[in-house]
């Protein structure tokens, strides 16, 4: 199995740590964010990792190498100077994961989740980590059935964690659902979101509530208190 790590986004919440550091790379505990993920895919056995990349992208490959500190094989595939959003980002990502299924993670989030927890083939098209609502995200973004089902609308909603098992075939005919996308550095620019609540009517996304630790670092505020806590 591969891994895609989502590192592409400008962090402009995140300004003015993102001015010159992207928002992967900023440190918690001593490491980047990114590191932390490196080091659980390294465990769970994945070798091939793909970091897609936009704003100070070269300081990716500067930072991580080509990753043989963790025992992983790293590509980068850059997006250009405009991020292409979560959908146009895995469509653009696509020729370097190959077929089977892949695990995808962002990488602003911390998380004490367990990867190994994951199926390493989703019962339908995805399986996602569901999180409780955070405080500055309290819509929430899907609910999930007891069944395990994932759905676009539901009593109680949750907050997608930004980790799942993806299988390429989602994004066949996306178009569809997305007709008419942007295009930024030529490319075709849209959200997964839709995508994903596409498919949730004939049950095709299914997924987990994660119950323990987990961070959206979208602010330095909450770098900063995520960084407290492993200081006390």
């Amino acid at each position: 199995m591969k891994a895609l790590i989502f590192a592409a986004g400008l962090g402009e919440r995140m300004r003015p740590l993102t001015d010159h550091t992207p928002k992967p790379l900023l440190a918690v505990a001593g490491k980047p964010l990114i590191t932390w993920h490196l080091e659980k895919l390294a465990a769970l056995g994945i070798r091939d990792v793909v970091v897609n990349t936009s704003w100070l992208a070269d300081q990716f490959p500067a930072t991580l190498g080509d990753g043989a500190q963790w025992g992983l094989r790293i590509r980068y595939v850059h997006e250009g100077d405009t991020p292409l959003e979560t959908g146009g980002g895995m469509w653009n990502a696509l020729p370097l994961l190959g077929d089977p299924p892949f695990l995808l993670v962002n990488g602003d989030v911390w998380t004490d989740f367990d990867f190994a927890k994951l199926p390493r083939e989703p019962a339908g098209l995805a399986h996602l980590v569901m999180v409780d609502r955070p405080p500055q995200a309290t819509h929430g973004d899907f609910a999930l059935d007891t069944d395990g089902c994932v759905r676009a609308d539901g009593e109680h909603k949750l907050t997608y964690a930004g980790i799942g098992i993806y299988r390429p075939q989602l994004l066949n005919g996306w178009r569809d659902v997305i007709p008419a996308p942007l295009l930024a550095n030529g490319k075709p620019k849209f959200p997964l979101a839709p995508i994903l609540r596409a498919h949730m009517p004939q049950g095709l996304i299914t997924g987990e509530h994660h119950r323990g630790r987990w961070t959206d670092v979208g602010t330095p505020q909450r770098l900063a208190q995520l960084d407290a806590t492993f200081r006390t």
